[in-house]
């Protein structure tokens, strides 16, 4: 018999895409889900997974696993739920992209629309995670990236922004509509890791022999800001991020745009007018880029 953990283990493989953030996500060791991973391989007969020293693929027994660890995880987590007391209030669970300035967010929170208490459940995460805990329904709606030709989930567009320098307010470049890439050769940059664009990111400034020094990387958009309003350095953010003591300044000839929305799960007929979610579109929409 295989027992649920190893499944959600394997999950977890596929939806992190290597063992240690699969780990990480399970709350174990890595040793303790390798060895995991090796009892499930054990029960089926077959390697799940070609590994390599960059990422880990599904071989063609893990592909058909996958399908029936899917479905048994979605019934585990049916059977919970209906041995949840009946008066109970149902939670909304959303899932909100890490690069989705937290700000806005807090807006749709502060303005009361959204409720507090027991009705609403945030799970932050990437946009991998996301769509693996969408597709294995642990969340309702996920707010994320809106990928062209997105068909796997119904999807709702919020706004559409592109990308820009965050500085310091008293940086002397601050006071500029737009900056060139050149301009910049002599600053010290901060990275944002887990940015969508950072591939992109990279390629213009080196297309231009722009070869900054760096003082900071960080998957901590908060503490990005922090240190940016503080003189540490600048960075690339999206439109929509906003600090005390931090300017915002377009950069020239950097195309990158992303549409940013909602991934509806299940349950989504029934979500579209669900009160939180109005109050994160109108967060989000609230300076006029709303599509």
């Amino acid at each position: 018999m295989i027992e649920r953990y190893l499944l959600r283990y394997f999950l977890a493989v596929v939806d992190q895409g290597n063992f240690s953030r699969a780990a990480a996500h399970c709350l174990v060791s890595q040793p303790t889900l390798s060895v995991g991973i090796a009892k499930l391989e054990q029960a089926v007969g077959a390697p799940l997974f070609l590994r390599s020293n960059q990422r880990v693929e599904l071989t063609e027994a893990g592909a058909r696993l996958l399908t029936h660890a899917r479905r048994i995880e979605r019934e585990f987590n049916l059977a919970e739920m209906a041995g949840e007391k009946a008066e109970q209030a149902p939670v909304l669970r959303i899932g909100v992209l890490l690069s989705i300035a937290g700000e806005l967010v807090a807006r749709a929170i502060a303005d009361g629309a959204m409720p507090r208490e027991g009705r609403t459940e945030i799970v932050p995460g990437s946009e991998r995670e996301l769509l693996g805990r969408l597709d294995a329904e642990r969340i309702d709606v996920a707010l994320t990236l809106i990928r062209p030709g997105a068909d796997r989930f119904p999807t709702q567009s919020i706004i559409e922004e592109g990308y820009g320098i965050a500085m310091a307010a008293d940086h002397p470049l601050a006071g500029r509509a737009m900056v060139a890439a050149e301009e910049l050769a002599s600053e010290t940059m901060i990275v944002r890791r887990h940015c969508e664009a950072l591939s992109a990111t990279s390629r213009y400034f080196v297309d231009r022999g722009v070869r900054p020094h760096f003082a900071l990387r960080s998957t901590n958009d908060e503490r990005v800001m922090q240190m940016v309003a503080a003189g540490l350095g600048i960075t690339v953010m999206p439109d929509s991020y906003r600090w005390p003591g931090m300017a915002r300044v377009a950069l020239k000839d950097f195309g990158e745009r992303r549409t940013v929305g909602f991934l509806y799960g299940a349950r989504a007929a029934g979500l579209r007018e669900a009160p939180a979610l109005k109050a994160l579109v109108a967060s989000l929409g609230a300076d006029g880029r709303q599509t």
